[in-house]
C-alpha cells in the first residue's frame, strides 16, 4: 500500500456519513440501558458471548466506541480492537487474557514501569515473571522459553531507554513454541509501525497519548487477530472493561489527524535530538532514528518513521540537585508525565531502581524528552538556559 493509500485511510477508517445523517463525525453516545425490539432480539445478544451485536448495553460499546475501534483494528491491520479505559488497562486485559496460576510471563525489561508493577503484582497469582533484555535476539529468547511460558510482552522502542527489539525474530520463535506475543505500539503508533505484520498476536495501545493527541483523554485499545481478538474480548467483558464516550469521540476524531501529527512530531524531535547531542553537558541521545543508534538498523527495517519522545543522557557526575536545577529553569518545556501531545515535555528516568542489575551502569542521569509542536528556536532557547544550571556557562 502506499504512502498516499494509507493517509487516506487515516482520515476515513471506520467512517460511514450515511450512518450518521450526513455527518462527518459519529455522534456521541452517554448510554448505559438499551432496550431490546423483542424478547427474541433479547434472547439473541445473550446468546451472543462477545456482545458484538448491537444494541445490548453500554458497557459492551455503543456506535462510538464501535467507530474508535475499527478505525483502530483498520490501521493496525488488525481483525477487531477492544476500547479499554486507559493504557494500562490495555495492558493488564491483555495479560489477564492468556495467563493463569503456574504460567511463565516473558517481559522486555525495557517495559512502561506501570505495566512492570503490574506483572509483578502476578507473583500473588501465581504467575512467575522474567525479564529478558531488550537487546535479546530470537534465540536468545528460544533459550528463555520454558514449558510453562505462555505470554512474550515487548515494547519496541522500549520506555525511556528507547531499545528496539527484533520483533520478528522474537515473534516467529514464540509462535513456532505457542507463546502469544503482545506488542505495546503507544510510541509508533500505526503511522509508523504495525506489530501484527511483523509477527505479534495482539497490539496494545495507550490512545491516551498520539491517538487522542491533545493531552485531554484517558483511552487504551487492544488490537487482536482472528484467532486473539476472541480472547481479549472475552477478558475484557468479564474485567468490566470500557471507555467513557467522551474518550471514545476524541479517540475517533485524533485519529483523523494521527498521520499529520506523527510526521510532524517526526520532524520536530529529529532536529531537537540532533541539536541536544552537540549541547554541553549531554552524554548521548537515545533515539533509535538517529545513525549512531545501537538500533538504527532495526528501526529502519521495521518502522517507517519516529514519533517525539527520546531519551538524554547527562555527563557523569551530575547529582539530582544537579537535574532539578536544570528542570526547574525550563519555562517552555513542561514537567509533566505522558506524552503524544501538543505540548513538549520532559520528565527525570531512573532506569538503575527498576531495571535489570547493571542496565544503567556507570552512566549518566537520564532524562526523556517529548518534542511538542512549539517553535524549535524557543524549544532550544529553554533547554539552553536549562543546561546553564548544569555547565554553570
Amino acid at each position: 500500500m502506499s504512502g498516499t493509500e494509507r493517509e487516506t485511510r487515516f482520515v476515513h477508517a471506520a467512517s460511514d456519513p450515511r450512518r450518521q445523517g450526513g455527518y462527518v463525525n459519529p455522534p456521541v453516545h452517554r448510554a448505559s440501558t438499551v432496550l431490546y425490539e423483542s424478547t427474541a432480539a433479547m434472547d439473541a445478544s445473550q446468546a451472543d458471548p462477545l456482545k458484538r451485536r448491537m444494541p445490548v448495553y453500554g458497557r459492551f460499546g455503543t456506535p462510538t466506541a464501535r467507530a474508535f475501534e475499527e478505525a483502530v483494528a483498520e490501521l493496525e491491520d488488525g481483525y477487531a480492537a477492544v476500547a479499554t479505559c486507559s493504557g494500562l488497562s490495555a495492558i493488564t486485559t491483555a495479560v489477564l487474557a492468556y495467563v493463569r496460576s503456574g504460567d511463565h510471563l516473558l517481559v522486555t525489561d525495557s517495559a512502561y514501569l506501570p505495566t512492570r508493577k503490574f506483572c509483578d503484582s502476578l507473583a500473588a497469582l501465581g504467575v512467575r515473571t522474567e525479564y529478558y533484555d531488550p537487546r535479546t535476539d530470537g534465540a536468545g529468547i528460544a533459550a528463555l522459553i520454558r514449558p510453562e511460558t505462555r505470554l512474550l510482552l515487548l515494547e519496541s522502542p522500549g520506555s525511556t531507554t528507547f531499545e528496539v527489539q527484533d520483533v520478528p525474530a522474537i515473534t516467529a520463535v514464540c509462535r513456532a513454541r505457542g507463546v502469544v506475543t503482545v506488542a505495546d505500539n503507544t510510541w509508533a503508533t500505526p503511522a509508523f509501525c504495525r506489530p501484527l505484520a511483523l509477527g505479534a498476536d495482539v497490539v496494545v495501545h495507550s490512545a491516551t497519548k498520539y491517538l487522542t493527541g491533545h493531552a485531554d483523554s484517558i483511552l487504551g485499545v487492544i488490537v487482536g487477530t482472528a484467532d486473539t481478538f476472541p480472547v481479549v474480548r472475552a477478558a475484557a467483558i468479564r474485567l468490566g472493561q470500557c471507555a467513557g464516550a467522551d474518550e471514545l469521540y476524541l479517540g475517533v476524531r485524533g485519529v483523523r489527524t494521527l498521520h499529520v501529527r506523527m510526521a510532524w512530531h517526526q520532524i520536530q524531535a529529529m532536529e531537537m535530538a540532533r541539536w541536544l547531542g552537540k549541547q554541553e553537558g549531554v552524554a548521548a541521545v537515545l533515539h533509535p532514528a538517529l545513525p549512531e543508534d545501537p538500533g538504527h538498523a532495526l528501526w529502519q527495517r521495521d518502522f517507517t518513521g519516529a514519533a517525539g519522545p527520546f531519551g538524554v543522557e547527562l555527563e557523569r557526575g551530575f547529582t539530582k540537585a544537579d537535574v532539578d536545577a536544570l528542570l526547574d529553569r525550563l519555562r517552555v518545556f513542561g514537567l509533566g508525565h505522558s506524552y503524544g501531545g501538543y505540548e513538549s515535555l520532559i520528565v527525570p528516568a531512573d532506569p538503575v531502581s527498576h531495571r535489570l542489575p547493571g542496565t544503567w551502569h556507570d552512566r549518566g542521569p537520564l532524562l526523556r524528552v517529548h518534542v511538542g509542536f512549539e517553535g524549535l528556536d524557543d524549544l532550544k532557547e529553554d533547554l539552553t538556559n536549562g543546561l546553564l544550571a548544569l555547565t554553570g556557562h
